[in-house]
């Protein structure tokens, strides 16, 4: 079971990176003003979209669904911090999702958010790794 806790957070750091990443690449590819230089961004966020991020959250998902499986379907039943924890992990898919629809916009050369935007955008990971990690380590709501 430990391994798979680790294998779990390995991954879910790696999306996390990702998340902080992506929406700041987002920030400077709404302040170019160059073709070279938005063509740079397009081919960087999409590497880490699909190349670290997608991975990284599917993982992530797969080795947390298997220890709920294996060992907490019962504190699942019982336990009201892991109800939160599992919504806001479907709110940052969502927002996972929200980055490929931002991502598909600049690629089309259609984003119409500012920079400003973006850097507000890119907050919200922070709220949600904070709660998580606070509510699985914690386990309030017991």
């Amino acid at each position: 079971m430990l391994w798979l806790k680790a294998l779990h957070l390995i991954f879910m750091v790696t999306w996390f990176a990702g998340l902080f990443y992506l929406p700041r690449l987002f920030v400077y590819h709404a302040m170019t003003e160059d073709k070279a230089g938005s063509e740079r961004f397009k081919i960087m966020e999409r590497k880490l979209y699909f190349g670290i991020m997608t991975p990284g959250m599917v993982l992530t998902l797969v080795f947390g669904l298997w220890m709920l499986s294996d060992y907490a379907w019962e504190v699942y039943k019982t336990s009201a911090w892991l109800h939160i924890k599992l919504s806001l992990i479907a709110l940052l898919v969502i927002y996972h999702l929200l980055c490929l629809k931002w991502l598909l916009a600049f690629k089309r050369d259609e984003n119409t958010h500012s920079h400003v935007f973006y850097r507000w955008i890119n907050e919200i990971p922070v709220f949600f790794l904070i709660v998580i990690i606070l509510l699985a380590t914690v386990k309030p709501f017991q």
